[in-house]
């Protein structure tokens, strides 16, 4: 069972952050934001698949006011990501955005830092101090040498000192290094320094591949010893599997389930029937399910339905046959190439009956 520090709560949009609230899982779109119907149409698509947060992109003036009309047509809270320029930062709350992030530190100076914290006062919006390596200022690097934890951690106390000096506590933190042990220890140092929610990410991580592994070790390590309120997974990839990853990651810490666990063999030489090709499809059908259920896609026609007795349905293949099975027993027969949509008709089936 894992125990998570304790973090105040604050609220984006509808949903609660920290204070012992649900892991939030959170994307960005890659989308121009200008472009209102195609960033719209990328949001429905992470809507559902399970993102509970988004971010946009706000380059421009007309990116902040885009936010209004995307706002209209979606259902998740959104949050703008800003950097240097505060107008825009005003403009985006001003048009609906129910978070900004921003780096306090680069936002034009104190002046304009406090005309930001006033809009975010009047409009009830969230600020996440976003420090990242790359980000670290000049005095406090040269301390340092380079973006090592402690200087990432005393960056982030900075900001957050800025805002809290114009009396403004609603931000959550992220500290964010493209390194994995860096990330790691970073936020740990800061979790036992402050009590604001952090949201975790290794930036720039890479592919599917790589990104995967490196956010999966940091993250899981950290939401493992309780600490982290809100995550975002970042691939180079389509935003929708970097939600898959954050829901698998989250199942394997046992910390939240949503839609079916797949189980799946990695083959051998017994194998006589095209079991990626099954299994791939069997992913991208279960990817918008809710339901939870183990599911489980076997090569082995004579070991498979045993070694997979905990799914509740599965199915293995033979040469030329395939066998449907729940809880390890045999439940129906069906011709090879038939195996594939009739296996998914009963999963659906299934998936109907637990709701």
């Amino acid at each position: 069972m894992i125990t998570r520090k304790h973090t105040r709560q604050i609220k984006v949009g509808n949903v609660p952050v920290g204070g012992g609230a649900p892991i939030a899982v959170q994307s960005m779109t890659n989308t121009d934001t200008r472009d209102v119907e195609a960033t719209v149409c990328q949001i429905h698509g992470l809507e559902q698949a399970g993102c509970e947060i988004i971010r946009v992109a706000v380059l421009d003036m007309e990116a902040a006011i885009s936010i209004k009309s995307i706002r209209d047509k979606i259902n998740i809270p959104l949050i703008a990501d800003i950097h240097f320029d505060y107008r825009l930062a005003v403009a985006a709350m001003e048009n609906g955005a129910q978070g900004i992030r921003i780096n306090p530190g680069n936002i034009g100076g104190p002046e304009k830092l406090a005309k930001v914290v006033d809009a975010a006062k009047i409009h009830h919006v969230p600020i996440r101090v976003g420090v990242n390596s790359g980000s670290v200022q000049k005095d406090i690097l040269a301390r340092h040498g380079h973006p090592t934890p402690a200087a990432l951690v005393e960056s982030a106390i900075r900001n957050i000192r800025l805002l809290e000096n114009l009396h403004f506590y609603d931000q959550k933190i992220s500290i964010k290094s493209s390194d994995t042990l860096t990330t790691i220890d970073a936020y740990r140092l800061l979790s036992s320094q402050c009590d604001y929610p952090l949201h975790l990410g290794v930036t720039e991580a890479g592919g599917l591949i790589a990104g995967t592994v490196k956010s999966s070790v940091a993250l899981g390590m950290l939401l493992y010893e309780g600490i982290g309120d809100t995550f975002r997974i970042s691939l180079t990839r389509d935003p929708i599997e970097e939600i898959r990853v954050s829901y698998e990651l989250l199942r394997a810490l046992r910390i939240r389930e949503r839609g079916p666990e797949l189980i799946s063999c990695p083959t051998c030489g017994r194998c006589r029937i095209n079991l990626f090709k099954l299994a791939e499809k069997v992913e991208e059908h279960i990817q918008y399910m809710e339901t939870p259920l183990k599911v489980a896609v076997m090569g082995c026609i004579v070991n498979g339905p045993g070694e997979a007795k905990e799914a509740d349905i599965g199915l293995a293949g033979g040469e030329g046959v395939g066998i449907i099975f729940k809880k390890g027993q045999m439940y129906k027969k069906v011709p090879e190439e038939q195996l594939l949509d009739v296996f998914l008709h009963e999963l659906d089936t299934l998936a109907q009956q637990k709701k």
